[in-house]
């Protein structure tokens, strides 16, 4: 898999978290679900993420989704559930936040949450000058042209790290009957993008 392929995957799974697949709800359900149940936003975006990392522990979980993500590009179907599930968590954060998942603001940073702590490094190295703390409302004035480029960082960034650590560090493989592939996505990295993404689209800003 090289650069242009993940930004495909990633593009491709992002507008399936707008409009939701069969078994699973779209963003915009997911964030009204919480935001309806709970008035900080903060507590919001926290019972939320909870909920889909706790699901995310469960084994066969990504075996539902799996035959139900159709890509143009031939990538594994387990690679291609975990980042569809990271990215719906992440979008719901910056919809409770009070964001338009559908902005390409949004999108972008969508993705850089991806990265977990090392996203705010991408976006400095891109050469965009938004002082020490990365906000929202400074992401909101950078031109399209540099969120395409960040976009391609994220996307190298990603291809390196399955690259380095392999997709089985990050997706638990559990072969199950028929050769479905099923399993768990890894905790740790969700929940660290989960702690990302809530420092971004509801505090506002991440250093």
């Amino acid at each position: 898999m090289d650069e242009n392929t993940m930004l495909k995957v990633l593009d491709s799974c992002y507008e399936k978290v707008l409009v939701g697949l069969p078994t699973s709800k779209s963003v915009n359900a997911m964030a009204l679900e919480y935001s309806e149940k709970y008035s900080n936003p903060r507590k919001a975006a926290k019972k939320m993420c909870d909920a889909q990392i706790a699901k995310c522990g469960t084994s066969g979980f990504l075996s539902g989704l799996g035959g139900l993500i159709t890509l143009p590009v031939a990538v594994p179907a387990n690679l291609a559930s975990v980042i569809y599930v990271q990215l719906r968590m992440i979008a719901a954060v910056a919809q409770i936040g009070g964001f338009n998942p559908s902005d390409d603001e949004v999108r972008t940073m969508a993705y850089v949450c991806l990265l977990g702590n090392a996203g705010t490094e991408v976006i400095k190295k891109v050469g965009i000058n938004i002082g020490e703390k990365i906000t929202i409302n400074a992401i909101k004035k950078i031109p399209g042209a540099a969120l395409r480029k960040i976009n391609q960082k994220v996307a190298f960034r990603l291809v390196t790290k399955f690259g380095e650590k392999g997709a089985v560090n990050f997706v638990k493989l559990v072969p199950i009957a028929g050769g479905i592939i099923g399993g768990t996505i890894d905790i740790a990295a969700t929940k660290t993008i989960a702690n990302v993404s809530i420092k971004l689209f509801i505090d506002h800003t991440i250093t």
